[in-house]
């Protein structure tokens, strides 16, 4: 028991929704809801609190439920799972901002968590003054801040702009300078809540860095994000939550793969306007995608080297002119292969009519065996028009295509190069 960081037992916690009020379509109904309002009113204050008794109430949410886990000292877990799984509930409760409705918590050491980058900035005040208000708000002593504020400052890249007002800083470099606080603490528990979801590719690499130091030097960390590879990098176990349970536990590339394949629903459901994870902006859908190969039918199964077509089907309530298609294909960990975009070739496409087919196609495709999903965008003038992740799923099998057997060894390579080999004479 003492080598436990963290010790989480049957943890729930349960929110009470709003309840739409109801209202009366007649003057004698109007006045049988005023005379029942005391009562009504008197039931739902004594119930507001609790939850035990009437768990499966429409008015009762709950984020989290049964969920149990340890995590001991000096190890580095990531949680993963789909939005609105309880991921950021489970945090929260970890760092003491909410109580949990049942189950306990035991934390043994000193916590600190970033769960919302840029959590306590002053508008008004310089960026100076926020490094060390919100270094106090995070945990850190006003001499543990003033040892660490040059490599602080170095590491957010504002050096220029740090007595000016955090009003006039760009999102961007607001973020910088959070994360920048928060990597330099030093506690014993480290909570971090999707980090790598913000600011631009180079300071994600470099926030990516910092999180591989901070996992190496012997803290406990709990990481949430929806890069799988990340995960894969940093955390040697994953926990996987689904609709606030824990629905699965153990090493985190066996996680993420059981995730991955978790979310190859069937495509009816993955187009639908419910599904959570699509966004959409309502007069544009993208209805059909699937992938071809020479004879035009769609399969899941293909041959790395010969050609494929990407087919995409949509409908459109009005014209509309500058649109971009784009599709990032991702390997079975969740890594980005490589992201096609209407824009590369200079297409100019337009939606003329309600309906329409864009044909992508791929000459020797060259993915190296194994599994793959597509995630789609459609663009216009810099608005998301229709957003859908794993869209598309395939496998790549029997593969020869360098006109041999031979192919490298999946954990070597993810495509496939063609090359040509050929032998000068030595001087």
């Amino acid at each position: 028991m003492t080598d436990i960081a963290i010790k989480v037992e049957n943890l729930g916690k349960a929110y009470r929704l709003g309840a739409k009020e109801e209202r009366a379509d007649t003057f004698v109904g109007a006045m049988m809801n005023i005379a029942k309002a005391p009562l009504r009113n008197f039931q739902r204050l004594r119930g507001l609190n609790t939850f035990g008794h009437n768990d499966e109430s429409e008015d009762i949410l709950w984020a989290l439920k049964e969920v149990s886990f340890d995590i001991r000292h000096g190890e580095v877990v990531g949680i993963i799972g789909r939005n609105g799984a309880g991921k950021s509930t489970l945090l929260k409760i970890l760092s003491r901002i909410v109580e949990p409705t049942e189950g306990r918590v035991e934390i043994r050491g000193r916590v600190s968590s970033l769960l919302e980058v840029g959590t306590g900035f002053h508008p008004e005040l310089s960026g100076r003054e926020n490094v060390y208000m919100n270094g106090t708000i995070l945990g850190m002593r006003k001499g543990e801040i003033d040892r660490k504020f040059d490599e602080i400052v170095e590491f957010s890249g504002v050096e220029r702009f740090l007595d000016t007002p955090v009003k006039r800083y760009s999102s961007g470099m607001k973020v910088r300078l959070a994360f920048a606080v928060a990597a330099h603490l030093e506690p014993e528990i480290l909570i971090i809540d999707e980090v790598l979801a913000v600011g631009d590719a180079e300071f994600q690499k470099k926030c990516l860095g910092k999180m591989q130091d901070v996992a190496g030097g012997g803290r406990t960390v709990l990481f949430v994000s929806h890069n799988m590879g990340a995960i894969q990098n940093l955390c040697p176990r994953a926990v996987l939550l689904k609709h606030g349970l824990k629905a699965d536990e153990g090493l985190s590339e066996q996680v993420i793969r059981d995730y991955l394949q978790g979310l190859a629903t069937k495509k009816e459901s993955v187009l639908s306007l419910s599904n959570p994870d699509r966004k959409n902006c309502g007069f544009f859908r993208l209805t059909e995608a699937f992938l071809s190969v020479a004879n035009g039918h769609p399969t899941e199964s293909i041959i790395a080297g010969e050609n494929i077509v990407f087919n995409f089907r949509y409908e459109s309530d009005r014209n509309l002119s500058e649109l971009q298609f784009v599709f990032t294909v991702y390997d079975e960990v969740g890594t980005p292969i490589t992201n096609i975009h209407t824009g590369l070739k200079n297409f100019d496409m337009r939606s003329p009519s309600q309906n329409g087919l864009l044909l992508c196609s791929i000459p020797k495709n060259p993915f190296a065996v194994g599994r793959y999903r597509v995630s789609v965008a459609v663009n216009s003038f810099g608005q998301t028009l229709d957003l859908v992740p794993g869209v598309i799923q395939f496998d790549v099998i029997n593969s020869v295509y360098f006109g041999t057997s031979n192919v490298p060894q999946r954990n070597y390579c993810t495509v496939y190069v063609d090359h040509e080999w050929s032998q000068g004479v030595g001087a």
